[in-house]
């Protein structure tokens, strides 16, 4: 096994384990079938590409990378909580997500509300009590907050909603994405050197990275909602036809070179770390996946 897969596979199980370990339903409550519902969707499945960041990124800045496992963690709560939200029919109304079915169909409605209410607030549950010195969780928890919120993943959100049916330009698309994926994956970025304790350097070279492998990631996915393998992608294909995407902007073909055009700025930013050499397969291997 290569390096890269040997630490990718150690990055995804420390997170699996530590999710695993949340909402634990041993103890019987009344409320239990929202932890339920919360569970069916932090734990099933995903590349968990956010925390696997925020690990390597405290890595690479210097630090333990064990130290930022509650942070990513706490950043795919707030992922999956997107999720389970972007699936209800008031949203883009799917039915299903990572080959199961959407939350909301299977615990109804006003349940998958709660759930993603639930996970929000557990993620800052999580990152306040994660044992690292409190200065750093309180980054963490600022950066999280910030790149989650209305200036951030939700912004992003409105955007795409009050987009839809729409003829949208260039840079209405490109705000969009930029808020709606690249925020959690600044995030991510940037909390794994927070945790390490880097530089403003070291801070906006992570930035610089998120930003232009958010944009290749996104390009990318708006292309395999046209092209992609429903059963590889595990929800449905064509679901963005009523929407402006960078496809119907630019076309397939530009679409591809600009995946590769965004990959290579997202690499170039990480001169500064010494060890950038996952980062960068890892940006790489992004661009011709199918799911």
């Amino acid at each position: 096994m290569s390096d890269f897969l040997s630490r990718m596979d150690g990055y995804v199980a420390a997170a699996e384990a530590f999710l695993g370990r949340q909402f634990d339903l041993g103890e019987p409550v009344p409320q239990k079938t929202v932890l339920e519902a919360m569970r069916y969707s932090l734990l099933a499945g995903g590349k968990r590409l956010r925390p696997v960041l925020t690990m390597e990124f405290c890595r690479a800045a210097g630090g333990d990378w064990h130290d930022a496992v509650p942070f990513g963690c706490a950043l795919e709560m707030i992922h999956t909580y997107s999720l389970i939200h972007d699936d209800l029919p008031c949203m883009d109304n799917d039915d299903f997500r990572r080959g199961k079915p959407t939350n909301h169909k299977v615990f109804g409605e006003a349940m998958a509300v709660l759930a993603g209410d639930g996970l929000l607030t557990a993620a800052f549950e999580t990152a306040a009590k994660a044992p690292v010195p409190a200065a750093v969780a309180v980054k963490n928890i600022q950066i999280l907050s910030g790149c989650a919120g209305a200036h951030g993943m939700v912004g992003g959100q409105v955007l795409d909603l009050e987009g839809e049916d729409r003829q949208l330009d260039g840079q209405y698309i490109h705000l969009l994405q930029s808020l709606k994926t690249g925020a959690l994956l600044r995030a991510a970025c940037c909390m794994g050197v927070a945790t390490a304790g880097g530089d403003d350097a070291l801070m906006g070279a992570a930035a610089r990275y998120a930003e232009s492998l958010g944009l290749a990631f996104q390009i990318r996915d708006d292309m395999l909602d046209v092209m992609g393998d429903a059963e590889k992608l595990g929800k449905a294909t064509g679901m963005d036809a009523h929407k402006s995407t960078f496809v119907r902007l630019y076309g397939m073909d530009a679409c591809g070179k600009l995946v590769r055009e965004e990959t290579d700025k997202a690499i170039a930013a990480l001169e500064i770390f010494p060890d950038r050499a996952f980062l960068a397969e890892l940006a790489n291997r992004l661009v011709d996946r199918d799911h």
